[in-house]
């Protein structure tokens, strides 16, 4: 029998799914999301999905918990319909801090949530640039995590900058920042903090030379902003030139749009792994798709190919265009 692969798309983002059917050739299948009076979620799949490889695309972003249910209840509509295989493609993945109990009593979220999709049938699991690539040991199935730095460095290169040096905001994002040198043949710096409050932290050292250089700030993600306004001054007050920053996951909550834009950063450059609203839209943001990638992960996927090669870095100025 001929092998069936379905590709559907939740609500949370959309526009980026119906990139990724195109990066596959493909189009996307029918589904349902509605709610009923007290906010219940309902699906109804309006294709025959039994014996079919299935993967629903929804990244959990805000409103957080409303998308993680339609992703569950849908992996269960799907189960429960006889689908082959269930593959989540979650671009953005809720909770993914909550990976440690950091005090007593706190709750493992980034486990509880594994367990969840595991338990609604999902059979396989694709995310990008996950905050903590320990989640991957949460799940009993197969799962990838996909890296936004090939696209962020094909962006970089063609702005052909100067003097580059690649900047983590603190000693977590360390291996993060050297992957980016090595894409950029850039040397790297750390901005050494300590946390003084819930929420606030202050810059205590500058580790590396960031004198009149072309600073690039590397993170998985910006929610309130102020790690990066907070990184961008000490940068400047250590005498840096022109300042970047390179963040996958564009939460950007609350006021962080109007930091960003008051703040000495020259662009902050995100990607559509979470859709930005168009009231969040200003010239200092720019966003780049990942809907390729994706899309030829999920092939690769399918036809049983590795993924190892869409990891790898080859500026190719024909493809600017993709950007």
């Amino acid at each position: 029998m001929q092998e069936r692969v379905m590709l559907f798309s939740l609500s949370s983002n959309y526009e980026l799914a119906l990139e990724i059917a195109k990066a596959m050739n493909m189009e996307l299948s029918s589904c349902e999301m509605k709610r009923f009076a007290d906010g219940e979620v309902n699906v109804q799949i309006n294709e025959t999905v039994r014996g079919a490889d299935c993967f629903v695309i929804q990244s959990t972003c805000p409103p957080v918990n409303d998308n993680l249910m339609e992703l569950l209840i849908m992996c269960d509509a799907l189960k429960r319909a006889s689908a082959k295989s269930i593959s989540v493609v979650i671009p953005y993945y809720g909770y993914s801090r909550s990976d440690k109990k950091s005090r007593s009593r706190m709750p493992i979220t980034s486990k509880l949530i594994a367990d969840m999709l595991e338990k609604s049938g999902a059979s396989r699991v694709v995310y990008m640039d996950i905050h903590s690539t320990q989640t991957q040991g949460f799940f009993n199935c197969p799962v990838d995590n996909l890296l936004s730095i090939p696209i962020f460095a094909s962006y970089l290169q063609m702005k052909n900058l100067k003097d580059v040096v690649i900047v983590s905001p603190d000693h977590n994002g360390t291996t993060r920042a050297r992957e980016y040198g090595k894409h950029l043949n850039a040397p790297i710096a750390i901005i050494d903090k300590r946390f003084s409050e819930m929420n606030k932290t202050d810059v205590m050292n500058i580790i590396g030379d960031v004198k009149n250089k072309t600073c690039i700030i590397v993170d998985d993600m910006c929610e309130t902003g102020l790690t990066m306004t907070h990184a961008a001054e000490a940068l400047k007050e250590n005498g840096a030139g022109d300042i970047y920053a390179c963040c996958t996951h564009g939460l950007l909550t609350n006021n962080a749009v109007d930091l960003i834009n008051e703040s000495c950063l020259k662009e902050l450059i995100i990607t559509n792994t979470i859709p930005l609203a168009q009231n969040k839209r200003i010239p200092k943001i720019t966003v780049l798709s990942v809907g390729e990638i994706f899309g030829h992960a999920l092939t690769r996927i399918i036809n049983n190919d590795p993924l190892s090669g869409i990891f790898t870095y080859n500026f190719d100025e024909s493809k600017k265009d993709l950007l």
